[in-house]
């Protein structure tokens, strides 16, 4: 069967040379020839290289200081005895060999296309139909105010592949002139920012949480962390006239990566602000260095518009660029993403959205 696999390609041109260490991933571009580079650190290494700095790679940027609590006021704890049986079941998932060249980067991903739009959110304000701005739902097609991890999984139809994955993202609707721009589509990867990404385990059963802040409104001119940049041929050629966005050459288009921590503190499933149970890494750049001691798959959405933008720029359904945030619900089957964690993860092999090498 031949494998399906949706991913958002980053087009770069000459002006970009890229290495990124001994890994064999590069962005390249030493001739006038156009070079697709499809892959979470590809889209990275152009971000920073074009003077945009994608949300979350500075944990400063999105987290909220302060200590864990005891479950209540918003902390929901983990069910240690059915978190235990999952840990039984992924340690015992035996890893495939890594066949002879491939890419040696800890990444799979989900390829999804937006299912809808609404303007709920089942993690701030779950319960509450039409309370949040406008965002715009990939994967899970049930994905309402209404909806709870359990609900998630117990549907099967999502926008997203692989159809094991039936996890709910969302993020603030994008308009132009006032009018919903969709995205044409949203590579979610799952990788690993450590430099030993060996212990990473796979979420928890009924794990969310949220990067990116819609309550922040400033301004983002240009190399300005957390902005949207140009991904193509041409690349960005100017901004908006209030500097706060990129216009694209025409050849281009908007794109922006959300990146999640890697680190969660082993305890709740969530937090009051739906961040404050992921952080970042301690001192050595270990999680178990750290407040948050267990390795997690690093979420990154890399989201591609269709669309250069002009002077007039865009709006975000929750106010400026800074506001963009992300927001995740887990619902994947545990078998497939125990093995997909097990052989492209802690392998530190770059696998596809089939979870194949």
């Amino acid at each position: 069967m031949k494998r399906r696999r949706h991913i958002t390609r980053i087009f770069l041109t000459a002006a970009v040379a890229v290495a990124l260490g001994g890994s064999g991933i590069y962005v390249a571009g030493a001739s006038a020839e156009e070079t697709s580079v499809p892959g979470r650190l590809q889209a990275e290494a152009y971000a920073a290289q074009s003077g945009a700095q994608t949300e979350g790679t500075g944990d400063a940027d999105w987290f909220t200081l302060g200590s864990a609590a005891a479950s209540g006021g918003g902390w929901v704890t983990i069910d240690k005895a059915k978190w235990d049986k999952q840990l039984v079941e992924y340690n015992a998932t035996v890893a495939k060999p890594v066949p002879a060249g491939n890419v040696r980067v800890p990444e799979f991903n989900a390829g999804c296309k937006v299912s809808h739009r609404l303007p709920d959110d089942p993690i701030v304000f779950p319960g509450m139909a039409g309370a949040s701005h406008l965002h715009t739902f990939m994967g899970n097609k049930s994905t309402s105010a209404a909806s709870t991890n359990a609900s998630l999984f117990a549907d099967l139809e999502t926008s997203c592949e692989p159809k094991e994955d039936r996890s709910a993202y969302w993020i603030p609707t994008l308009l132009e002139n006032g009018k919903p721009v969709d995205p044409h589509g949203v590579t979610v990867y799952y990788g690993s920012r450590l430099k030993d990404p060996t212990k990473t385990v796979p979420f928890p059963e009924g794990f969310r949480m949220i990067v990116g802040d819609a309550k922040k409104q400033v301004a983002t001119p240009q190399g300005a962390p957390g902005q949207f940049w140009c991904a193509g041929v041409g690349g960005e050629t100017g901004r908006s006239a209030d500097g706060n966005w990129p216009v694209c050459a025409k050849t281009a288009e908007l794109t922006y990566q959300l990146t999640f921590p890697d680190c969660w503190d082993g305890v709740h499933l969530d937090s009051p602000d739906h961040k404050s149970h992921v952080g970042p890494t301690g001192p050595d750049g270990t999680c178990t260095s750290g407040r948050f001691p267990v390795a997690i798959p690093s979420l990154s959405f890399v989201i591609g518009y269709p669309a250069s933008g002009s002077s007039a720029g865009f709006q975000l359904a929750s106010g400026m660029a800074s506001s963009m945030h992300g927001d995740f619900m887990n619902a994947w089957e545990t078998k497939p993403l125990a093995e997909r964690v097990r052989n492209c993860i802690t392998q530190k092999a770059k696998c596809d959205s089939s979870g194949a090498f």
